[in-house]
């Protein structure tokens, strides 16, 4: 085991931490936006509660450009907006704007899934007994979605373990970070297949989750 001798264990522990902040942070932030992002293109499409065609499809297509772009690319992109934000454009902290706006369409997307296997009839019920939109959102359609939901957020959660991995390649720290500039450029084989294995096993532990929250959740 003397490969463990050339693997720096506190600045592995440091990387692992980064990881979690920056995939944490980003993904409360993504509940959030996508949310929001997916409520309104379901209440706005052609049999939803506002109907806003041409609302509906600006959202839509904002939606479909950001998941359309390569996350490489769109960090790039945001370079401006994120050291006007934040300051830098290194560190953990300064991923955080790249990884939100990668991963909230994404979930939107997964949110307006789930809000369209909720049983219109349950819908039109509530509409008849005299439930304002407000209340069909709250007290409908987000409790009859919600192990879809949550399901989506542990999917999403675990392609922000990637993109942060990613984020690593141009300096945002964490496992990624640590696994290309300290494994791969330094040729330290100990560093690259460690850290490879850590993330690896985060995506595992938040696969077990979501498999065991859905199992919990949903009582259908």
């Amino acid at each position: 085991m003397s490969w463990l001798n050339d693997i720096n264990w506190d600045q592995m522990f440091t990387a692992f931490i980064e990881t979690i902040y920056m995939s944490s942070v980003s993904l409360f932030f993504t509940i959030i936006f996508g949310l929001i992002i997916g409520i309104l293109l379901f209440v706005t499409n052609s049999q939803g509660l506002i109907v806003n065609k041409f609302l509906n499809k600006i959202t839509d297509l904002i939606v479909n450009i950001l998941r359309a772009v390569p996350f490489i690319i769109l960090m790039i992109i945001l370079i401006p907006f994120t050291q006007a934000l934040v300051g830098s454009m290194l560190g953990a902290s300064a991923a955080l704007p790249s990884l939100i706006f990668a991963a909230s369409p994404f979930y939107a997307r997964l949110c307006c899934i789930a809000f369209m296997e909720v049983d219109k009839g349950t819908i039109e019920a509530s509409k008849a007994m005299g439930a304002s939109n407000w209340q069909i959102i709250t007290k409908v359609l987000l409790p009859e979605s919600f192990p879809a939901l949550v399901s989506g957020a542990c999917v999403t959660a675990i392609s922000l373990i990637s993109y942060t991995a990613m984020a690593g390649a141009i300096g945002s720290g964490g496992l990624g970070n640590l696994a290309y500039q300290y494994g791969f450029v330094r040729r330290n084989d100990a560093i690259l297949y460690t850290a490879t294995a850590i993330i690896t096993l985060i995506v595992l532990g938040l696969q077990w989750l979501s498999d065991y929250l859905a199992a919990k959740i949903d009582k259908r």
